[in-house]
């Protein structure tokens, strides 16, 4: 490509599916200062790079400022170790992204600079909702007892508020 990644396979433009469409596209040799290794990518590109081990491909993971999700292939116990550990929204394990969508009991979302909040889970659906108080005040109205004029529940409030001041009852 352009800054010197080996393509794999794909790449190649699809104007029978518009202007800029490209096949699924598989990277290796990616450069360090290459956009792709720090900026989300909403297309069909991924990339494959060699880590020393897997303290490394944690944290090369994790230096990104997105986390919208991830994927961690591998052995089931080893992929849940390192899943637990990589900063992101969603992270499914041996799939690209159909198991952590599925899961619509547990909410979903991304965390630092992707996305905006959730969905699926409690906290997906309240989203969609906003919150309204309605209250009514039964033991006593704001302007007091019936058989009281205002004027004195008035100055009895005002009274009893001074009171509490200095019983140090009110701030």
């Amino acid at each position: 490509m352009a800054k010197g990644a080996t393509v794999v396979t794909g790449g190649k433009p699809r104007p029978d599916l518009g202007p800029f469409f490209f096949e699924p596209t598989v990277l290796t040799d990616v450069p360090e200062d290459a956009d792709l290794l720090t900026q989300e990518v909403f297309g069909p590109v991924v990339y494959v790079q060699r880590v020393a081990d897997t303290d490394e491909a944690i944290r090369l993971a994790n230096t990104t400022r997105y986390g919208l999700n991830a994927s961690v292939f591998g052995a089931p116990d080893t992929a849940w170790e390192i899943a637990q550990q990589v900063d992101s929204g969603g992270v499914t394990i041996n799939d690209g992204y159909a198991a952590t969508w599925a899961s619509v009991s547990t909410p979903l979302g991304g965390v630092k600079e992707s996305g905006m909040a959730r969905r699926h889970g409690p906290e997906g659906l309240t989203k969609y909702t906003e919150v309204k108080n309605i209250s009514e005040q039964r033991i006593m109205p704001m302007r007091g007892p019936k058989q009281m004029p205002r004027k004195y529940y008035g100055e009895l409030m005002t009274t009893a508020l001074d009171l509490g001041k200095k019983l140090r009852f009110l701030p």
